[in-house]
């Protein structure tokens, strides 16, 4: 049995929670901390600059209260810019980044048309056109970037049963753009490039089949990363959990959550105590 060790799992907001939920089911004996930089959601709107800026001081203040075996960056975003300056600065902890599921999707895919659907920061990073030239230059892909869906989707967990037939509209027009048609082929992978997406998964799903009359497989990462992450802890060899660190909280910069959002962090098993937080201004 793997021994009890400490993971940060840490995004914008809440999409890392769909992240955060596989490792808990890869890793069901590691103490967990999640940490939301919500003071400065969405990064989608951030320069590059200030992307790497952001997380690296956000990172120093969390590194000040534990010392994890391991850090996952459950965002694509910050992933695809801030990972070499993270691992080069903390040499001595194992980061595991997110990014487009590319390669699978290029993998499973019969008619050769998939779409990245990500922020508008990911889709025009160069690590992402990397990974299409490597892993998908057999493919036709669609590259998607959504300056709304992150916030859609934090909406969504927040008031569910006041998302209706607006919210369903507004995610249509996020999707339309992902389906395409060519000589005779359809998309049929759409490959969701922010943690944040697969928190609407469901309603994705039934939105294609019943709104445009397309099915189509959406690619979670999650399963993959929380995968990944559970390698490098097992093969750590290092210290334990130190006595007295917090597991199986969440941080927060802005030091405030939500009466929704702790109802919805209880769903993953996870506690908020404000005195916990990391006050952060932007």
């Amino acid at each position: 049995m793997l021994e009890n060790r400490l993971i940060v799992t840490f995004d914008s907001g809440l999409g890392g929670l769909t992240v955060f939920r596989e490792l808990r089911r890869e890793l069901p004996d590691a103490a967990m901390v999640y940490v939301a930089d919500d003071s400065a959601f969405p990064y989608g709107r951030l320069s590059e600059a200030d992307v790497v800026a952001r997380v690296a001081s956000v990172m120093a203040v969390i590194l000040e209260r534990v010392s994890p075996d391991a850090i996952v960056i459950a965002c694509n975003t910050a992933s695809t810019a801030v990972l070499p300056h993270l691992r080069s600065a903390y040499p001595q902890i194992d980061f595991v980044g997110t990014v487009p599921a590319v390669k699978p999707a290029a993998e499973r895919t019969k008619s050769g048309l998939i779409t990245v659907l990500g922020t508008s920061a990911t889709v025009r990073r160069d690590y992402t056109h990397e990974l299409i030239r490597n892993h998908a230059a057999h493919c036709d892909v669609t590259l998607i970037g959504s300056e709304n869906l992150a916030a859609l989707a934090e909406q969504f967990v927040h008031d569910r049963d006041g998302c209706g037939a607006a919210f369903d509209e507004a995610l249509i027009r996020e999707l339309a753009p992902c389906f395409i048609e060519q000589a005779g082929s359809r998309t049929d992978h759409i490959v969701l490039a922010c943690t944040h997406y697969p928190l609407l998964l469901e309603r994705f799903e039934v939105l294609a089949g019943w709104k445009t009359g397309w099915p189509v497989t959406f690619v979670d990462p999650a399963p993959a990363i929380a995968r990944r992450a559970a390698d490098v802890v097992g093969n750590r060899r290092r210290a334990l959990r130190r006595q007295g660190e917090t597991a199986d909280r969440v941080w927060t910069t802005s030091g405030y959550a939500d009466e929704a959002s702790c109802k919805l962090f209880a769903r993953f098993g996870l506690s908020f105590e404000a005195d916990f937080s990391l006050p952060f201004q932007k």
